[in-house]
């Protein structure tokens, strides 16, 4: 499958803005918020862990999997 990175990009860039501070400075990371909010769904494990990454259940790849691919894959 063929991803639109401008697509990507632009919904990458929509999520970073929503931590604007300082004028237009961003974190790196996504918002607490939204972490908590797709843990709570059971899309992710625990956020709140120590380590730097995040780990998705068997359910959120498969539900990003498929946004993926409704809304960010080119057209053939």
């Amino acid at each position: 499958m063929a991803l639109d990175t401008d697509k990507i990009d632009d919904a990458v860039l929509a999520i970073l803005s929503l931590t604007l501070h300082y004028g237009d400075q961003v974190w790196k990371g996504v918002d607490w918020a939204i972490t908590d909010r797709l843990h709570d769904k059971g899309l992710i494990e625990d956020p709140r862990r120590k380590a730097k990454s995040l780990s998705l259940t068997p359910e959120g790849v498969a539900h990003a999997r498929e946004i993926l691919a409704r809304d960010f894959s080119k057209a053939e």
